[in-house]
């Protein structure tokens, strides 16, 4: 049990996280434009929810595309 537990830690140890501000800040933006939509809708304003949600699905790809860009990027320097 004592091997398995080392054999991790050289795992994290050789691949050190990537910290990516951009990431936190768009997860933030996604809550809060998904907030705000779900206010809109429970007010009743149909149409100004239905444009935060499509500003959603936006905000959230652009966040994922961040993620899945700094992941390539940092994997293929690792490689270098």
């Amino acid at each position: 049990m004592g091997s398995t537990e080392a054999e991790f830690k050289d795992i994290f140890d050789q691949k050190k996280p990537v910290k990516n501000p951009f990431v936190p800040i768009g997860a933030l933006m996604t809550a809060g434009v998904l907030a705000a939509g779900l206010i809109s809708f429970k007010q009743g304003n149909s149409q100004l929810g239905q444009k935060l949600m499509r500003a959603r699905v936006l905000v959230q790809g652009a966040t994922v595309a961040l993620m899945v860009g700094t992941a390539y990027y940092y994997g293929d320097n690792l490689k270098r």
